[in-house]
């Protein structure tokens, strides 16, 4: 993969670009801010599969990662989104999750407790599919309005489902919750009807269903 990076943590920003690269990875930029990356952006020679961005950052340490995400999705299509920091930013997370989810994630620094997760958060990233962690997940729903399809979901399909927000396969859902891939499957399945989210070759029922979950304005 080709990444770049906005961490304005020096010791932190060397350890990414030391870890990815000796996995192999291309970091094309490691930026202590996100300005400067965006202004690199359209100089670098070979285009970038996934940004790296912690929320949190020189001048004002508020929300700069936060809308430099929203920056690079407006202005370079295309390139996966990885917001990786110790804080959930709710305002402009629902703008960025609202639009389209896909190729974007949300971790947060404190919980990844393995190397091989965060590397496989950024390659599923970059395949076009959704990361987030769990208690990310929580605080956007604790922000958000009642929908009443939600409401509707058994404990077992809001768990599959939430499953789904973290961006997992059926397949990985099917063995964290020890079923059957038909079951995960008939669950999914009843969680689009409970949804009331019609077959439609041109929507995305996962995507839909995982913003639905969000309460993110679908």
């Amino acid at each position: 993969m080709n990444v770049v990076i906005a961490e304005d943590s020096a010791v932190l920003r060397d350890g990414l670009v030391a870890l990815l690269t000796r996995r192999g990875h291309q970091v094309l930029s490691a930026r202590a801010d996100a300005d400067a990356l965006l202004a690199e952006l359209p100089t670098l020679t070979a285009r970038p599969d996934v940004a790296v961005l912690d929320v949190r950052m020189p001048p004002t340490f508020t929300d700069e990662g936060l809308r430099a995400a929203l920056a690079i999705r407006r202005d370079h299509p295309g390139v996966g989104v990885l917001l990786f920091s110790q804080y959930v930013e709710t305002s402009y997370a629902t703008e960025l999750f609202g639009s389209d989810a896909r190729g974007t994630g949300y971790l947060l620094k404190d919980r990844v407790a393995e190397v091989r997760d965060f590397l496989d958060a950024l390659e599923r990233i970059a395949a076009g599919q959704t990361v987030l962690d769990p208690e990310v997940v929580g605080q956007l729903m604790g922000a958000a309005r009642v929908d009443p399809g939600l409401a509707r979901l058994s404990a077992r399909e809001v768990e599959v489902l939430e499953m789904m927000a973290e961006g997992r396969s059926n397949a990985a859902i099917a063995e964290r919750l020890y079923l059957s891939a038909g079951a995960v499957e008939k669950h999914v399945t009843s969680i689009f009807g409970k949804l009331d989210l019609a077959q439609d070759a041109g929507d995305n029922r996962r995507v839909l269903a995982v913003l639905r979950y969000l309460k993110l304005g679908v």
